[in-house]
């Protein structure tokens, strides 16, 4: 894949095969509730936003750092560049994994290894997340990818997207079912891949949150003529805008979602929701309880705060259409 798409079609996505006797990091995920650390909660972080890397947030693993690494809930995994584990002494483990890209036409191989301790933020606001990591290339630029449900496992997390803003909490002090009128509670689909969050349509079918992707809605082939949609692309076509969507998570309804078919995608790419139809949110995740949370746009908040939403959508798109208009 050339690098341009590379950094368009961003989501590592694991749909992976595993080589030899290589153990699944998601196995046996929601089998039972782990133990919450007993360690203070890590402390909130800031993340930025770029077109071509996504949600970024600086990173340091085994105390050496920092690095940058891309905030992606679709990862399936915490992945370190061949660079990263060299300077910070990962330990490699010998045992091979396949990673197939979005677009299912490119698989690389990545290895397992084991990590002492990872910190965002600064080097001393640990993450509960040590144990089995993968270690593969990845498009410049980027020197990791922190899947949070991976890094902050077990606790919950929340990506406040407006306020660029990752946090933690603890899910046995904090019911997010109480959220009140302005929120919406869906439940977390279990996912055969590992613990990725899923949410389902109101059409019955799964959607992967996915914040490594800068898409709104974005199909497949199969996905896209199971709604419906028959698009005869062309040839040269990676990627192809269509008109926007409607979609319903719960309660919530997202009007006017930009929407793209990722014409080579392999037809068991899940259907993905990424930034431009989650930047708007402030979103909660319980991997405990298996609840996700989405809150609506906060009412007090400023004119400026919208706008600078509706032009990071422009900033990413082709189209002029800014986010999705939300009504809940």
């Amino acid at each position: 894949m050339k690098r341009q798409t590379l950094a368009f079609i961003f989501s590592l996505l694991l749909l992976v095969t595993f080589i030899g006797a290589a153990p699944h990091i998601g196995a046996a995920i929601f089998s039972h509730r782990a133990p919450i650390p007993q360690a203070p909660l890590p402390r909130p972080v800031r993340f930025r936003e770029t077109r071509a890397r996504g949600l970024l947030l600086q990173a340091w693993v085994n105390g050496v750092g920092p690095y940058t690494f891309a905030l992606d809930t679709g990862a399936g995994a915490i992945i370190l560049s061949p660079r990263v584990a060299s300077e910070a002494q990962v330990a490699r483990m010998g045992r091979r994994v396949k990673i197939a890209w979005f677009d299912g036409r490119r698989s690389i191989f990545g290895e397992y290894a084991r990590l002492r301790s990872l910190a965002v933020g600064d080097p001393d606001n640990r993450l509960p997340a040590q144990g089995t990591t993968i270690i593969a290339a990845l498009p410049e630029g980027v020197d990791g990818l922190l899947d949070p449900t991976e890094g902050y496992w077990p606790l919950g997390y929340i990506i406040d997207m407006p306020r660029d803003e990752l946090g933690a909490f603890d899910p046995r002090r904090e019911a997010i079912e109480s959220g009140g009128t302005e929120a919406t509670i869906l439940r977390w689909l279990p996912d055969r891949e590992g613990r990725r969050p899923f949410v389902q349509l109101a059409d019955g079918r799964p959607a992967l949150l996915d914040t490594g992707s800068r898409f709104g809605l974005a199909l497949s082939r199969v996905a896209a003529r199971a709604m419906g949609i028959v698009i005869d692309a062309p040839r040269e076509a990676r990627v192809l805008r269509l008109a926007p969507m409607t979609l319903e998570l719960g309660s919530l309804v997202l009007r006017n979602v930009p929407t793209d078919l990722i014409v080579d995608a392999d037809e068991q790419t899940p259907i993905l929701l990424g930034r431009e139809a989650l930047r708007p949110f402030r979103l909660l995740f319980d991997p405990q309880k298996r609840l996700i949370r989405i809150d609506l746009p906060r009412k007090g908040r400023s004119a400026q705060d919208h706008s600078r939403i509706n032009a990071a959508g422009t900033r990413t798109a082709s189209s002029s259409s800014g986010g999705p208009n939300i009504s809940g």
